[in-house]
């Protein structure tokens, strides 16, 4: 689960003081050609790396350090977000590996995230461990998740349904909001740059002494934009006026340590998108986006190796759209109870988890409104004996629905040398149908069943402290694919333009390189992912992926002064599954610079698309042109 110990929030806050830039890593090339010699120089500094490391939660649901994650993984950590100078997820997404995203406009319209290759609908996306999305149009609503609210992120890459059940076969992206301990830490920041953008958030986070510890942390922020307009002429719509947003957020956390080793709380996150949109002429088109979660935890050590977490969850996904043909609303609402067991055995972990997860859906079409109920249980195993690690996990779901399925996972480390592991694993994934591609009319079908994974891969991981690199090779067959077929089966006679329908394969494979290395002060970074998402049924490229993306970041540090920059490259892709639309390829330099004027007071700023590169994510929409964004912070972020 993600609930955090008194010791896992400790760790992480140590983790914080790393500069440790997963999420931009250097291209296998430039990592080999590294001088190596500088290794000598690095010992001490690799020392103390090694001892601030990084804790992970989402790999396997529990506090575990990264060096020890048999997972492919990347966490942005807190400083990585403040040192980007972003403001939207979405953007911060698109700078690491193994990522791709697609944004109908500018920040704030409609946007979906692809991880290895795989569509936006097969990534569970968990909010301090309250699971979010639609389950009318698949995935999740990643506009409506704000930035500001954040305080670090972690990608799990490859299949983890035997852990978190359906939609996991790309990966899980899990965000966590501020929470720290000891003295009130108060922050704030205040920004304004191209098209109109202003922001504005601010917050406090703590804890109180004595043997009932009271841990609390509040954040409220504002974002708005006059924006571009979202389409460009020959599009759908297409409207030249400028398409803004107006966005408004909060998140809060409140848990109680009653006993030692006992701590029950909650925590929420609300959020609200109004961003305009391009579906007529003379007509101010809307999309009003609503995101809130709210859970309630009970962390409870039983026994000296036996540690229960209980979670109630909620959480609602609404999207209102206002054109000027009226208003139409998608809602999901799901609630989800889990009890989660973890034993220590020596140096092993045994893990056992009960879930219920109640998923109600309601829109302006009454055909595709119901609901499904999903009961699901899982056991995993941790193994560490000297230089070998191994993992393995089971899980059931069955749904009121589709029926019953079982994943599995297994996964092999072998430590070469305290510094460099190999790792292999297997494991199987599923996603379920989403309400619109079984009851929409003309569209759904009733009949359709969940689409099934079966993942391999294998990687080197080469960590000192100092320098990371790492290389994975990924094999990812989907059978049962859902796709739109413009020729539907017989039974389905209703269906005179096309379906979704059980039809396709695809086979996702790849390789992925990823590094950072420091030199001084200066700190290198970079990934490369080759790949080659692939629909087997139809021979074509999967729409909207490109096989080939990269980036390349340097960053200098001096003192109170820290300058830095990064390339953005992609491949061409396409933008409609028949390949007949291509999308060019496109390359993108972004600068970002901050300055410590006094104690707790930072200026920062960052200047992307610095050559004003004209290019699309997806076909006829607009994409920001040179843009900057200027701002002072108080406090850590």
């Amino acid at each position: 689960m993600s609930f955090r110990s008194p010791q896992t929030a400790a760790a992480l806050r140590v983790a914080r003081l790393v500069p440790v830039s997963a999420s931009m890593s250097v291209l296998a090339a430039i990592g080999a050609a590294m001088p190596l010699c500088a290794h000598a120089q690095q010992n001490q500094q690799a020392q103390q790396g090694r001892a601030l490391e990084p804790v992970l939660v989402t790999a396997t649901r529990t506090p575990q350090i990264a060096h020890d994650v048999l997972s492919d993984n990347v966490v942005i950590t807190s400083e990585d977000i403040a040192r980007s100078g972003q403001t939207t997820l979405v953007d911060l997404l698109q700078r690491q590996r193994g990522v791709e995203v697609v944004r109908n406009g500018g920040p704030g319209s409609a946007s979906s995230v692809f991880i290895r290759g795989t569509d936006n609908n097969k990534t569970v996306v968990l909010v301090d461990g309250v699971r979010v999305g639609s389950s009318t149009l698949g995935g999740a609503s990643w506009a409506g998740i704000p930035l500001s609210q954040i305080d670090h992120v972690e990608i799990v890459y490859g299949p983890l349904s035997s852990l978190y059940g359906a939609d996991a076969m790309g990966g899980v992206v899990q965000i966590f909001t501020r929470q720290t301990d000891g003295a009130p830490s108060p922050s704030a920041s205040v920004g304004a740059g191209s098209d109109g953008l202003r922001t504005i958030d601010a917050g406090v986070s703590g804890s109180s002494d004595g043997e009932r510890k009271i841990r609390y942390a509040i954040r409220a922020g504002h974002e708005e934009a006059t924006g571009f307009s979202a389409t460009r002429p020959g599009a759908f719509g297409y409207n030249p006026d400028r398409d803004g947003y107006a966005s408004d957020s909060a998140s809060g956390r409140l848990s109680l340590e009653w006993a030692k080793g006992h701590e029950a709380g909650l925590s929420f996150l609300q959020s609200r998108v109004d961003s305009q949109i391009d579906q007529s002429t003379n007509f101010d088109d809307r999309n009003i986006q609503k995101i809130d979660t709210v859970a309630l935890f009970s962390r409870d050590k039983l026994a000296a190796n036996w540690t229960s977490t209980v979670q109630l969850a909620r959480s609602h996904d609404r999207l209102d759209a206002i054109t000027a043909t009226g208003r139409n609303f998608f809602q999901t609402r799901q609630d989800d109870l889990t009890w989660q067991n973890d034993v220590t055995l020596g140096g092993d972990l045994l893990q056992f988890v009960l879930e219920r997860r109640e998923e109600n859906i309601d829109t302006t079409n009454a055909a595709v409104r119901g609901s499904r109920d999903t009961n699901s249980v899982a056991a995993a195993y941790q193994f560490h004996a000297g230089p070998h690690l191994a993992t393995a996990s089971v899980r059931n779901d069955n749904s009121s629905q589709f029926g019953s399925h079982t994943t599995g996972n297994l996964a092999y480390g072998y430590r070469i040398s305290g510094d460099l592991r190999a790792s292999a694993s297997i494991g199987t994934s599923f996603r379920a149908p989403t309400f619109n591609e079984l009851y929409f009319p003309g569209y759904g079908i009733a009949s359709n069943q969940p689409e099934k994974g079966r993942n391999a891969e294998a990687g080197l991981y080469y960590d000192n402290g100092a320098t990371r690199l790492s290389a994975v090779y990924y094999r990812n067959r989907i059978t049962d694919l859902l796709v739109y077929a413009t020729t539907c089966p017989v039974e389905v006679a209703t269906h005179a333009f096309g379906c979704a329908y059980n039809i396709n394969e695809a086979l996702l494979t790849g390789i992925t390189f990823g590094g950072s290395t420091r030199l001084g002060s200066l700190v290198f970074s970079g990934s490369l992912d080759l790949q080659d998402p692939r629909d087997e049924t139809a021979d074509r490229q999967l729409a909207r992926r490109a096989r080939q993306h990269a980036t390349v970041g340097v960053e200098y540090e001096a003192g109170a002064l820290r300058l830095g920059g990064d390339v953005l490259a992609s491949g061409k892709r396409f933008d409609d599954g028949a390949n007949r639309t291509t999308l060019g390829g496109y390359g993108l330099l972004n600068l970002h610079a901050s300055y410590a004027v006094a104690r707790d007071w930072t200026v920062f700023g960052r200047w992307d698309n610095v050559f004003d590169k004209n290019y699309e994510l997806a076909r006829n929409y607009n994409t920001p042109g040179s843009s900057v964004f200027v701002g002072v912070r108080y406090g850590m972020r």
